[in-house]
């Protein structure tokens, strides 16, 4: 497609303006008029360019009339980009936005609200509850900014061999959990039974850990208030750190993701924490009847499962568009089955829309299979984690990770970790709703 065009991340923001000027027209071969709408991939490159290639053609085989242009840009610079252009002009039609960002683009009035345009029309109904909250709760009006795609989740990696050989069930409590990293367990064997991430993007999987076994589900009180010290919250921590080096490696300290893969795919892991996306590194290495995801573990017996609520990617209609009816078809047309479940299926991830369910890859895909009958549990809770926060990162990230390796040492105990965790969220929470007018 010679007319497709790929951003790299050197390309200057002006040039992106100016090829991706809102509405416009294009000729067929015949010389008819053509009514153009651009949008703007915020992940493009290798993987995703060809799917949204495969969409785009898709669409306008059946808006013969209309002509998509694409923008490819590296998420790298995919926030940079949108910055830039809500700054100083040159918004596309409609574009590939996150949860991670939608905050600030709602603040900024870069986006319309499409519940009215989705209640409307072919997607009412269809899209999953869950995600749609997601999408609602990043946002002051609780309005839905963008069309949801897909989402992803946290999920524990199993070695099926290891538990086949202990005549062990895959776990579906906490309890049985951490029995199961106990029996698993074989210092002489160099076998442990679990892998604690202790450095870079330890702190979400920590609180994952947490949540789940509190059974708590809302990262704030009515009063704003952060729940992350709740005293439940406290004992779990305390157990998930008892099994540092007892039932880990010692290195989980210092361990990031590569560090935590190279170990779990090198055989001397039962157990690994990640999300649905390090399903292929795991396969390549080990083989698909090796390993299995697991769930989130419910916190007793028969109770509902507690998951944090992970990004949700969708398309935004962009409020300066000369086409926004146009350009929430496009959107509504990537959301709808057939398309939706092409996404989903190529870049492995949840789809939004519901009626996807039932597609044979995803029965054929045991880690997404048990993922979506999660996410559509009526019984299932999502604790939506505040990524709308501008500190967000920086308390969860640069300012938490030393102290939970700390925690890990017993340098420091549970309770300090999660009270400056919960307090640093409640300032910014108060913050953000006096801006927002909460």
């Amino acid at each position: 497609m010679a007319r497709r065009l790929f951003i790299s991340a050197i390309v200057a923001v002006t040039a992106v303006s100016t090829l991706s000027a809102c509405g416009g027209e294009a000729t067929t071969p015949s010389g008819d008029a053509k009514t153009k709408i651009t949008f703007w991939d915020d992940n493009g490159g290798p993987a995703r360019t060809p799917v949204w290639e495969h969409i785009i053609a898709e669409f306008e085989k059946a808006n013969p009339t209309v002509d998509v242009q694409y923008v490819g840009i590296p998420i790298a610079q995919a926030q940079q980009k949108y910055d830039t252009a809500i700054a100083g002009g040159g918004l596309p039609d409609v574009g590939g936005v996150s949860t991670a960002m939608l905050g600030n683009m709602v603040a900024r009035k870069a986006l319309d609200a499409v519940d009215d345009r989705i209640a409307g029309g072919g997607l009412n109904g269809k899209l999953n509850e869950q995600v749609v909250n997601t999408v609602k709760a990043t946002v002051p009006d609780g309005k839905t900014y963008m069309v949801p795609l897909s989402t992803n989740m946290g999920v524990f990696w199993y070695r099926t061999d290891w538990l086949k050989e202990a005549g062990l069930e895959p776990p579906q409590t906490w309890d049985a959990f951490f029995s199961t990293v106990e029996k698993l367990t074989d210092k002489d064997q160099n076998r442990n039974g679990f892998t604690i991430r202790g450095a870079a993007g330890s702190i979400a999987q920590m609180l994952e850990v947490v949540y789940g076994q509190s059974g708590i589900t809302e990262i704030f009180d009515a009063a704003g208030k952060s729940t992350v010290n709740d005293p439940k919250n406290v004992a779990a921590l305390e157990r998930l750190v008892k099994l540092y080096k007892a039932h880990t490696p010692t290195a989980d300290v210092t361990n990031d993701y590569p560090k935590m893969v190279a170990q779990f795919d090198g055989g001397s892991i039962g157990i690994m924490q990640h999300n649905l996306g390090s399903y292929n590194d795991h396969v390549n290495t080990l083989g698909a009847d090796k390993v299995a995801a697991l769930p989130v573990p419910r916190p007793a017996e028969g109770a509902g499962r507690v998951v944090l609520s992970n990004p949700v990617a969708g398309i935004g209609v962009f409020s300066s568009g000369k086409n926004k009816d146009l350009a929430f078809k496009f959107a509504e047309f990537a959301a709808s089955k057939e398309m939706d479940s092409y996404w989903a299926d190529k870049t492995g991830v949840l789809p939004a829309n519901t009626e996807v369910n039932g597609e044979a890859w995803i029965g054929e895909r045991q880690h997404i299979s048990a993922a979506v009958e999660v996410l559509n549990d009526p019984a299932t809770k999502i604790v939506q984690m505040p990524y709308y926060l501008p500190e967000f990162n920086a308390i969860t990230k640069t300012d938490a990770e030393p102290v939970f390796q700390k925690v890990l040492l017993g340098e420091a105990p549970a309770s300090q970790l999660l009270d400056q965790i919960a307090n640093a969220l409640t300032e910014a929470q108060a913050g953000w709703k006096q801006r927002n007018g909460g």
